[in-house]
């Protein structure tokens, strides 16, 4: 008779898949946990990660703009979203969370600022893929060339590059992101002006 013989039982189908079952019971119970610990530090860097966008292409406000958002609507029912900025309970400009799919990398977001009389205030760049060293210039701490649209009426001055018959020089082996974040403004600006909240 053999001593410390192991017995093993054998590799059934029902084995595997209680062996299975268990594995991913643990796996998703654990996935849980993480969540529920980094869901809300995650949604809190959003709030700031936002409000310092609105802060940058506003002038100074006392009101919180994210509990006046709204929607405007674009072509292809599509819709932007909009931060009423207000001082002394008055609005004075707005912040509009606008996009463009037609940059190098496919979309990208940026926050533009419009004061009550339609002008530019400034831009700031939410999320994109571009180019490093190209198109990532579009950014503020990259380069000063979104400078261009502070202070600009849409009215009075074309928001379309140069090699387009605009105003906008591009940035240098960078047109299509160029382009694509004119394309973008312009999308905020033209459907602020036809909404009219802001009259």
């Amino acid at each position: 008779m053999e001593k410390n013989k192991v017995i093993k039982r054998p590799s059934t189908l029902f084995n595997m898949i209680i062996g299975l079952g268990l594995v991913a019971l643990i796996a998703s119970s654990l996935m849980g946990v993480v969540y529920s610990i980094t869901k809300e530090p995650i949604e809190l860097a959003k709030a700031k990660k936002l409000k310092e966008a609105i802060q940058l292409v506003s002038p100074v406000f006392d009101n919180d703009p994210a509990a006046e958002i709204y929607k405007i609507a674009i072509e292809g029912n599509d819709s932007l979203t909009c931060y009423p900025i207000r001082s002394d309970g008055k609005l004075i400009a707005t912040a509009i969370r606008t996009y463009t799919d037609n940059g190098f990398s496919g979309r990208f977001y940026i926050m533009v600022g419009i004061d009550h009389n339609g002008r530019i205030i400034r831009t700031s760049v939410l999320e994109h893929a571009e180019t490093p060293g190209l198109g990532d210039k579009m950014e503020k701490r990259k380069s000063d060339w979104s400078d261009q649209f502070i202070d600009k009426d849409p009215e009075e001055f074309d928001l379309r590059v140069t090699k387009d018959g605009g105003e906008i020089d591009g940035i240098t082996a960078a047109t299509i992101s160029s382009r694509a974040f004119c394309e973008a403004v312009d999308t905020a600006w033209n459907s602020y002006i036809k909404d009219g909240k802001h009259e």
